[in-house]
């Protein structure tokens, strides 16, 4: 079966009564774990997207605590999975403002953790790669917000 185009889907979506629309989004909510998290950031928490900012923040947090700190090998797994999570969160968003935030925010958890990041060539290289994806972001924003987000970044060098 061959995808439709998204302006097919949107010209489709236009013509369904709004009971339809209703049950087809309830649909595609039910068979994906995504799906029904994006539907619920666009329907909760996507007005209010600065405490959103703070409670994929604070998912983060958990996650750190719970980092394990004597294996390397485990640690870099952990950091990666936690950078998998804030990305999805970040998808979410689609907000250039909330991409930087979090990855800065993320980057400042991993450089104050414990963890010796110089000694594995794979947070070295996990680190410098986020480090790149701030700046590229950091590009399309707007000037007063580049300015503040400059300050920050220039701390995590």
């Amino acid at each position: 079966m061959k995808a439709a185009s998204i302006n097919e889907l949107k010209k489709e979506l236009q013509a369904i009564q709004p009971s339809q629309l209703i049950e087809l989004c309830l649909r595609i909510a039910k068979y994906k774990k995504e799906n029904k998290e994006l539907l619920s950031y666009l329907l909760f928490e996507a007005e209010n997207e600065s405490a959103y900012v703070e409670s994929v923040k604070n998912l983060i947090d958990e996650q750190f605590e719970e980092l394990p700190r004597l294996n390397t090998y485990l640690a870099t797994k952990a950091i990666r999975k936690i950078l998998r999570m804030a990305k999805k969160y970040i998808k979410y968003s689609g907000l250039k403002q909330t991409e930087v935030e979090l990855l800065i925010y993320f980057c400042r958890k991993l450089k104050t953790s414990k963890l010796k990041i110089h000694s594995s060539t794979a947070l070295t290289n996990l680190y410098q790669q986020q480090l790149k994806l701030i700046n590229k972001a950091l590009d399309k924003l707007h000037e007063d917000l580049q300015l503040d987000f400059q300050q920050e970044l220039n701390e995590l060098y």
